[in-house]
């Protein structure tokens, strides 16, 4: 329990008591720096229930906390501000419950389950850049939902069928002379996403030979042979033509095994695999219930709507007129699949770019619409795109940042910079390559989630493997730090696991305790907000503290054997967080550096 709930009990305790007022809340900041004092109570709001002068309010509440709380030890009143001091006792009492805690911050697991979606690739292409911020977003909400107590499983919805996929076929049976992953050495994700682009070059070539000839630009599109041929073979896939299903099954074996070295080397994982060829048919069978509800209505041409218009929205087609499903009915109809495979469920989280905010605003209120009491238990981690310095992806060029080679570029960068600033002097090869790639996917994981999911990034390789600054490098070199004191610790035989019998605390390892105590409240706020740079920048502020403690306060070579033990302590309490909080971002730490 953080100081500040003791408090605010306690403040609205002092105001009934003194004013007859219940407050309906208190607000609270950290002390600035300038003044004494550790947590802030704001007076200026309680003055639309508590009339009279902020200063004297604050002294009477002040007083109150001082007499009832035995964690007050002192406070002062800065106009509308009561700075309260918190004694050195209610930290350490505090270090000394959770110093020995492996899981501090983290609460153990209630029956309460949510699916958290992401990745959800097309099986045409690679994963790209944009794949990446969406994994490492999808991945980092399910690890911390989980930390805050929440049941977790892990999935994606495959998009393993339509033109695009048939555009790759098409391609691969005109131009491949038979070559597979195993022949031509290419990941099956790259050698299936090669022919997605030859497919669009010959494309563009046939349109150019129409225009030509005088067709118009706009026919010649809908007219080109080799569309017209992609899309008859998507019929035959429909219709269920033997050679054309074994050839797409064989071309998305070849994707799924690609798409799995991605995720192994990123370092995702998931627990369910939903494709849209299973998929693509459920729904109708809702619709059809929703019609009979008057939840949805049909047109003339035969097609089936819903009308969103009093909620802002707009009308919105959930069945075409041939009966075939559209986007949406497929959608609806694979929720509801989710909570039957999983009847534990209450609540999904839709990892998805922003450019579908509409899309989803429509499922959730359908949903919610037919009845289903878990869709008020929806949320779409809606994120921006990412750029690099050198613009915008367009994947049907082929000009698309690949997810493997940005990986390995990352290492690479790594690697260039460990060198320049002699970082790892005595390590053996393997040993190196290993740390160039945790520094290398440290730095891309933290300088993606430390940036909330709904702005747009533009991601710069170089800077975010700096080893100084708001960078995962930094955090993890200060975890590395801490390794070290530890060893030496160990070697010079401070006994590290007996309680430290100290009577005060130097306002750097105070300081330090303050950061700690939030971990807990940290985690809980970034599972409510479903946001990981929440944690990464948590981490920061711990590391940035622990810094300046190390730089004004002797660890190892002070005099005190008491003071020396404790600060080994705190200083392996701060590694340990460190740790865990970097685990939530999917990130690992090095033991040296």
């Amino acid at each position: 329990m953080t100081i500040e709930i003791i408090l605010e009990a306690k403040v609205k305790e002092a105001v009934q008591a003194t004013y007859g007022v219940e407050l309906i809340s208190v607000e609270f900041q950290p002390t600035r720096k300038d003044f004494e004092g550790d947590v802030t109570v704001v007076v200026f709001p309680m003055l639309r229930q508590v009339k009279g002068n902020p200063v004297e309010i604050g002294e009477q509440i002040g007083a109150y906390l001082e007499k009832e709380v035995a964690a007050v030890a002192g406070y002062n009143v800065v106009k509308g501000f009561l700075n309260i001091v918190i004694s050195d006792r209610y930290y350490l009492d505090f270090f000394n419950s959770v110093k020995d805690k492996t899981d501090f911050g983290l609460v153990p697991t209630s029956n309460e389950a949510v699916i958290v979606e992401y990745s959800s690739p097309n099986t045409n292409k690679p994963l790209h850049l944009g794949h990446i911020r969406n994994n490492l977003l999808g991945y980092s909400v399910a690890e911390i939902l989980k930390a805050s107590g929440k049941k977790v499983y892990k999935t994606q919805i495959i998009n393993d069928r339509g033109i695009h996929i048939c555009k790759s076929m098409l391609a691969w049976q005109r131009f491949g002379n038979g070559e597979t992953p195993v022949s031509t050495g290419l990941k099956g994700d790259k050698l299936v996403g090669n022919y997605y682009v030859a497919f669009d070059k010959a494309y563009k070539a046939e349109i150019g030979q129409l225009v030509e000839k005088g067709v118009d630009k706009k026919v010649a599109e809908k007219e080109a042979p080799i569309l017209l041929e992609a899309q008859k073979m998507l019929q035959k896939w429909e219709a269920g033509d033997e050679e054309v299903v074994s050839l797409w099954k064989q071309m998305n074996g070849w994707v799924y095994d690609g798409f799995e070295i991605t995720y192994k080397n990123l370092g995702v994982d998931f627990d369910t695999y939903y494709y849209e060829s299973d998929t693509y048919l459920l729904g109708k069978d809702v619709v059809a219930e929703g019609l009979e509800k008057g939840v949805f209505y049909g047109k003339e041409d035969g097609s089936v709507w819903i009308d969103l218009t009093d909620e802002g929205l707009d009308e919105k087609i959930v069945l075409r007129s041939d009966g075939t499903a559209v986007y949406m009915t497929q959608d609806i109809g694979t929720a509801i699949q989710r909570v039957k495979d999983y009847p534990d469920v209450n609540g999904m989280v839709y990892t998805v770019g922003n450019e579908q905010d509409y899309h989803f605003k429509v499922l959730f209120l359908i949903l919610k619409k037919l009845g289903f009491s878990w869709a008020e238990k929806l949320y779409h981690l809606s994120y921006g795109m990412v750029d690099l310095p050198s613009g915008k992806m367009k994947s049907r060029e082929g000009t698309v940042v690949d997810a493997d080679d940005l990986i390995e570029d990352m290492t690479q960068t790594a690697e260039a910079i460990s060198k320049e600033l002699g970082k790892l002097e005595g390590y053996s090869e393997p040993e190196r390559a290993a740390l160039y790639k945790m520094i290398g996917l440290g730095a891309l994981k933290y300088y993606i989630l430390k940036v909330d999911p709904k702005k747009r990034i533009l991601f710069d390789p170089e800077e975010s493997v700096d080893f100084q600054g708001n960078t995962g490098p930094f955090i993890q070199y200060t975890y590395a730090r801490i390794q070290s004191i530890l060893r030496k610790a160990q070697e010079t035989k401070v006994e590290s696991n007996l309680p430290a019998q100290i009577s005060g605390l130097h306002p750097k390892e105070k300081e330090l305790l303050k950061q700690v105590q939030l971990f807990p409240e940290t985690i809980q706020l970034a599972a409510e907000n479903y946001s990981p740079a929440l944690i990464a920048n948590y981490t920061y502020d711990l590391v940035k503290e622990f810094n300046s403690f190390y730089q004004q306060v002797s660890i190892l070579g002070e005099s005190d054997e008491q003071k020396k033990v404790f600060r080994v302590q705190l200083s392996k309490k701060v590694g340990d967080t460190i740790k865990t909080a970097f685990s939530l971002l999917g990130i690992e730490v090095p033991e040296r550096m």
